[in-house]
């Protein structure tokens, strides 16, 4: 699935969450904003359940938070680019700057598998790494996350 058929650009910003704590509640709430039945609480629950089976931070400043929802019918995507990268447990011990945040329903299983595969491969390109952490405009941001 097209990355752009899944992400809004109102999901997509620069911020400074300053913890993982905060990033994690502010996509719950770019998240909910977009499925208005959805409480961000509900959103906010499902990452950090996800998160205790072990950190969604995949190394190299990246993050692909994530969870599974019975309640919504369709996913839901987010894209935060922090101005000040923050720790959040990621298997190589770095802090994170880059979150890709992914809800979906819970029994679309392999959609989400193969969006978090194709969302991970396209952060794993150096030049599209180095191309995103120089932004500071959420418009831009969008362009070059969907591009």
């Amino acid at each position: 699935m097209e990355i752009s058929t899944l992400l809004l650009p109102e999901c997509t910003t620069c911020a400074t969450p300053g913890s993982k704590k905060k990033v994690l509640e502010l996509i719950s709430e770019l998240a909910a904003s977009q499925y208005p039945p959805l409480s961000s609480q509900q959103i906010f629950e499902s990452l950090i359940a996800r998160e205790k089976m072990g950190s969604t931070g995949i190394g190299n400043g990246i993050a692909i938070p994530h969870g599974r929802l019975e309640c919504i019918t369709r996913p839901i995507a987010a894209f935060i680019k922090c101005d000040q990268s923050i720790e959040f447990d990621a298997l190589d011990k770095k802090p994170v700057d880059l979150l890709f945040a992914l809800i979906v329903p819970a029994d679309q299983c392999e959609q989400h598998l193969s969006t978090l595969a194709a969302m991970a491969e396209k952060l794993s390109d150096k030049q599209m790494l180095k191309q995103l952490r120089k932004i500071d405009d959420d418009q831009q941001l969008y362009q070059v996350i969907t591009q």
